[in-house]
């Protein structure tokens, strides 16, 4: 899982469902919610693991994030009368708080120091984003997944060298990079070789 520590709810659970949300669970590779559905609901991450992605014609996977344990889903969809943007399909099996548009709207309408967190989650998450998109806009391959690798070390707050575990298979290292299977496995093994990260049983740990 992507989960290395805690991550508190951002809109605490019972508070949800006193609200009228209700749980439900998805398998792996269960689409949650797919480009072009209609935003109905506030969807909040109690267990497991989600990619936020596209697909292009050639059928490449893109992925833009993957929150985990605590996060919501796309929840600034909520807000404007636009369809949805991106996928979300579960990576592990999962459990999901659900909640009505408008009763999450009147929620959060009734209550300004809960607008309050939802926007600083938003600002931060928004912050990362755009240090991922730089991090991804490198020209070089070898330091375009190097940055992505410190970026999410330091975002799932580890120091130090080979503490964190890379949570992703090659594959999708290379769909949040854009770069195809092979290249990241030739760098992954030239950073191994400069013991810039260790291998162990498959396992990228940085």
């Amino acid at each position: 899982m992507v989960c290395v520590y805690d991550m508190p709810m951002i809109i605490d659970e019972e508070l949800l469902l006193s609200s009228g949300a209700e749980p439900v669970r998805y398998k792996v590779n269960d689409i949650i919610f797919k480009e072009g559905d209609v935003p109905k609901y506030y969807f909040q991450i109690k267990t497991g693991t989600v990619k936020i992605n596209n697909y292009h014609e050639d059928g490449r996977e893109i992925i833009h994030s993957i929150p985990f344990d605590g996060h919501c889903l796309v929840e600034s969809s909520l807000f404007i009368d636009k369809d949805y943007p991106v996928n979300a399909v579960a990576m592990t099996a999962c459990e999901i708080i659900k909640l009505d548009k408008v009763k999450f709207l009147a929620l959060i309408g009734s209550s300004p120091d809960l607008l309050s967190k939802l926007y600083t989650y938003t600002a931060e998450r928004m912050y990362y984003r755009h240090v991922m998109l730089n991090n991804i806009s490198a020209p070089d391959p070898g330091t375009k997944v190097k940055r992505v690798m410190e970026c999410l070390k330091s975002y799932n707050q580890y120091t130090s060298k080979y503490s964190y575990q890379f949570p992703f298979t090659r594959q999708q290292l290379a769909s949040l990079t854009g770069l195809c299977v092979e290249t990241v496995i030739r760098v992954v093994k030239k950073m191994e070789k400069e013991e810039m990260v260790r291998i162990e049983n498959g396992k990228i740990f940085y």
